[in-house]
C-alpha cells in the first residue's frame, strides 16, 4: 500500500479519538492529508533570548534557564499552575491551566531547560502560558533553524493538538516512511519547471534545513497545487466538450439582416466584429459554447449579445438574458425593446416583481414558442420558467450568480443551450485563466466611436464646495449628476438613511432642479420609476446609493460624484465611473474623500485618477484586495488554495497551465497507466469532492 494512504489514526501520536478531531476539524484523514496540512509561518530557533531582553513586540522567544519554584493559585477551572524561571538576568512566570500534576512531576527545579513560547505582560510580570519546553543537555540538543507552526481550531486545543502537537505529529509521520515518497508531477515537468523533488519539498516544508530550502519547496508545492487546479479546469472544460453536443445556428436570417441593415445605431468596432465570429463559429461547430466576453463598460456587449440572439431566432431558438439586478433587468427590456422595435422578435421581462397575470402569460409565450427573448433576474431559474426550445443563453455580470444558480439555467432544454458570460468588471488574465478556466474567452477592447474618457479627480471634503459649484455648472448646460453614497450595512437601513441625507442636502443646494432619491429599501417599482425619470431627464440630479453600480444607462449623465470614495474597491469605482460618459460630451468623476486617509485607500484614489482602463484597474484591485474578496472564489465552485496565492503567484498559473493542457493533449482522459494516478492526486489536492465544480 501507498504510505501516504496510511490511516491518520495509526501515526503515533494520534489514536481513534484524535484522528476523529483531525478528520472532523481540518479532513484530514490520511497520511497523505496530514503532509499537505502545512505550516502557515516559520520561527527561526536560532536566536537565544536573555529574560531582561523581553519586550512586548516578540511574539515568540527562546530561552535557557532553570525553574526554581512551582506554585499553584486559584480553584476549580481558575487554578493554574505557575512556575519561576530565570537565567540570572530576570525572572519569568510560565504558566499551566491543565495537566497541573503531571507538569509538576516532568520538569524538575534547578536542571536546565530551553523554553519556546508567547510572552505576555500581566499585571508588570512576564509570563509564558503553556511553553515548549525541552532539557538542555549542551549545545548540541538546542533547537536551531526555522520551526513550522500550524493553525489549530478550538476544538484540537482542547484535545492537546496545538501547534507543537502538531509538528511532533509530523514528525512522527515522517518516521514512518521509510522511504523516497513517489513523485506527483512526471519527470519532464519536474526537469523543465527545475523543481525540488517531491520528497525533499515535503521535508523541508515542515522542518527546513534552511531558508533556501524552504523557499525551493514552497516554490515546488505551489506550482503543483496551481498545475492540479489547472489540470481539474482543463479536463472539466475538455470532458464537457467532447459529451455535450450544442445545438446548431447555420443560417444567418431575416431577423439579424434587418437589424444590421435599418437598426445598428452605430458602426460596429473591428473587437465587436471579432467576437461575433468567435461565437457564430462556436455556434455551427456542433459543440455546446461556453464563452465568456470581457469588455469595460460602455464597449458595446450588450449590442452583440443582442445580435447573437437574433441568429438563435433565425433558426428557430429562444434566448434569455440573466441580470443580477431587476433595475439593470429593466434597463435591458428597455434596450433590447427600443432596438428591436418595429421587427418580429417578442421581448418579454420577467423580475421578482412582475405581476401574476404578466407571469401567466410569459410562462404560456415561453411554452408556445411566442416569445423569442426573456429577461429577466434570478426568477428565470425558477421550476416553473420553461421554454419551449431554449437555444442561447447571455448571463450579465457573472460574478454576481452562484454556480447553483448559473447550472440550473443549462436544465431550462433537453440540449444544453449555448451560454455566453458577459461582464464589465475586467478580469486579469492570470486570474482568467482560474475563474474562468473553463470558459473560452472573447475580449472587446476597443470603444465605440463618440464615446470620451471621464476626466477623473479626487478630492477631500476641504473642497466641497468647489465641487457643488463646478456641478451647477454642467447642470446649467443642461446636463445631469449622479451623487453616491456608500455601502454602510449590510441590511441597508443605513444606507438608506445617508442617501435621504443627501438628497435633502443637494434638494437645498440645488434648488431650481429636480433631485431624485434611490436606494435598495424602495419598493421595485418606485426604484423604477425614478429611475425612468433620470433617463428622461425629468430628475437632474440623483443622490443614491451603489444600485447604481451596474448597467444604468443615461447618456446626457456627465458627473459622477462619489461620496467616501475611500470606503470602496477599485473595481467598483470605475464600475461608477461607467455610468457617465455614454453620450458624446465631456463627462467628469470627482471621488469625494475623507481628511485622513489610510496608505491603501489613497493607493486607489491615485490609481482611479492616473488610469481609465478597466484592466489595469482590475490588476490593482487584485493586488490591493485578493481574488477571494473581488471575486469571490467560492461562489465560483473554486477550491481553496492551501499554499498558492492567486495574486501573489500569479506568474506561475500560465506555466502550470501549460503543462496540464500538455498533458491532457496526449491523453484527455488520463486513461493510461501511467497517468491514472494524476486523477487520484486531483482528489488529495482538492478534499473528497474531487476538485471543481463547473463554473459556466
Amino acid at each position: 500500500m501507498n504510505i501516504l494512504q496510511t490511516d491518520i489514526q495509526y501515526i503515533p501520536g494520534v489514536g481513534p479519538k484524535r484522528a476523529e478531531i483531525l478528520q472532523k476539524e481540518i479532513e484530514v484523514f490520511t497520511l497523505g492529508d496530514l503532509l499537505r496540512w502545512y505550516p502557515y509561518r516559520y520561527i527561526d530557533r536560532t536566536r537565544m533570548y536573555s529574560v531582561s531582553e523581553i519586550d512586548q513586540s516578540q511574539a515568540y522567544i527562546q530561552l535557557k534557564g532553570k525553574i526554581t519554584a512551582f506554585e499553584v493559585f486559584g480553584e476549580g477551572h481558575k487554578r493554574r499552575l505557575v512556575a519561576h524561571f530565570t537565567d540570572g538576568t530576570g525572572m519569568v512566570e510560565l504558566v499551566w491551566f491543565q495537566g497541573i500534576r503531571y507538569i509538576e512531576n516532568k520538569y524538575k527545579l534547578n536542571q536546565e531547560y530551553i523554553v519556546f513560547g508567547k510572552p505576555n505582560l500581566f499585571n508588570g510580570r512576564w509570563n509564558i502560558p503553556h511553553p515548549e519546553i525541552d532539557p538542555f543537555m549542551d549545545e548540541s540538543n538546542r533547537p536551531e533553524g526555522l520551526m513550522a507552526m500550524y493553525n489549530t481550531t478550538e476544538k484540537m486545543k482542547s484535545h492537546y493538538l496545538n501547534s507543537g502537537a502538531m509538528r511532533k505529529i509530523m514528525g512522527n509521520a515522517f518516521g514512518m516512511i521509510k522511504e523516497r515518497l513517489p513523485e506527483s508531477l512526471s519527470a519532464d515537468v519536474v526537469k523543465e519547471a527545475r523543481l525540488m523533488p517531491f520528497h525533499e519539498a515535503m521535508e523541508n516544508i515542515h522542518f527546513p534545513k534552511s531558508p533556501a530550502l524552504l523557499r525551493d519547496a514552497r516554490f515546488r508545492l505551489k506550482f503543483e497545487e496551481l498545475f492540479y487546479l489547472q489540470l481539474s479546469i482543463v479536463r472539466y472544460a475538455s470532458d464537457r466538450k467532447e459529451k455535450l453536443k450544442g445545438v446548431l445556428f447555420p443560417k444567418v436570417g431575416r431577423h439579424l439582416n434587418t437589424f444590421y441593415k435599418k437598426k445598428l445605431p452605430f458602426s460596429l468596432t473591428n473587437a465587436q466584429k471579432r467576437v461575433i465570429r468567435e461565437i457564430r463559429k462556436d455556434t455551427v461547430s456542433g459543440k455546446q459554447m461556453n464563452r465568456l466576453l470581457q469588455g469595460d463598460v460602455g464597449s458595446g456587449k450588450t449590442l452583440v449579445a443582442i445580435m447573437c440572439m437574433l441568429i438563435a431566432v433565425d433558426n428557430g431558438f429562444q434566448s434569455c438574458l440573466m441580470a443580477p439586478t431587476e433595475i439593470l433587468a429593466a434597463q435591458h427590456f428597455a434596450t433590447f425593446s427600443q432596438m428591436l422595435s418595429g421587427m418580429e422578435v417578442k421581448v418579454a421581462l420577467l423580475t421578482g416583481s412582475t405581476w401574476k397575470k404578466e407571469r401567466e402569460e410569459i410562462h404560456a409565450g415561453l411554452l408556445s414558442g411566442k416569445i423569442d427573448i426573456l429577461i429577466g433576474t434570478h426568477a428565470l431559474i425558477e421550476d416553473i420558467v420553461q421554454f419551449r426550445n431554449l437555444g442561447f443563453v447571455v448571463i450579465d455580470e457573472q460574478h454576481r450568480f452562484g454556480v447553483v444558480q448559473r447550472a440550473k439555467l443549462w436544465e431550462k432544454s433537453s440540449q444544453p443551450p449555448h451560454v455566453l458570460v458577459m461582464t464589465a468588471t475586467p478580469i486579469p488574465r492570470t486570474l482568467s485563466m482560474t475563474v474562468y478556466g473553463d470558459l473560452d474567452a472573447s475580449v472587446i477592447d476597443q470603444m465605440p466611436p463618440g464615446r470620451l474618457p471621464a476626466t477623473t479627480r479626487w478630492t477631500t471634503e476641504h473642497n466641497r464646495g468647489k465641487m457643488l459649484d463646478f456641478v451647477a455648472g454642467q447642470l446649467a448646460r443642461g446636463r445631469q449628476a449622479f451623487f453616491v453614497c456608500p455601502v454602510i450595512d449590510e441590511a441597508g437601513a443605513g444606507d438608506a438613511k445617508a442617501a435621504v441625507k443627501l438628497h435633502q442636502q443637494l434638494s437645498r443646494r440645488y434648488p431650481g432642479y429636480s433631485v431624485g432619491l434611490l436606494h435598495g429599501r424602495l419598493k421595485v417599482d418606485e426604484r423604477r420609476d425614478v429611475m425612468e425619470r433620470f433617463r428622461r431627464n425629468q430628475v437632474r440630479v440623483l443622490a443614491a446609493t451603489t444600485v447604481v453600480e451596474v448597467g444604468i444607462d443615461v447618456p446626457n449623465a456627465t458627473v459622477m460624484v462619489v461620496e467616501q470614495a475611500e470606503r470602496f474597491g477599485l473595481s467598483q469605482l470605475h464600475q461608477l465611473r461607467g455610468r457617465i460618459g455614454r453620450g458624446g460630451h465631456k463627462s467628469y468623476c470627482v471621488l469625494m474623500a475623507g481628511d485622513r486617509l489610510g496608505p491603501e485607500a489613497r493607493a486607489r484614489l491615485e490609481a482611479m485618477q492616473s488610469s481609465a482602463d478597466g484592466f489595469r484597474i482590475a490588476e490593482m484591485d487584485l493586488e490591493l484586495r485578493g481574488p477571494g474578496e473581488l471575486w469571490g472564489s467560492r461562489q465560483h465552485g473554486l477550491p481553496e488554495l492551501r499554499l498558492a496565492n492567486l495574486v501573489s503567484d500569479a506568474g506561475l498559473i500560465p506555466l502550470a497551465r501549460e503543462d496540464a493542457l500538455g498533458l491532457t493533449a496526449s491523453d484527455p482522459d488520463l486513461s493510461r497507466p501511467d497517468n491514472q494516478r494524476y486523477l487520484d492526486l486531483v482528489r488529495q489536492h482538492f478534499g473528497r469532492t474531487g476538485g471543481l465544480l463547473g463554473v459556466g
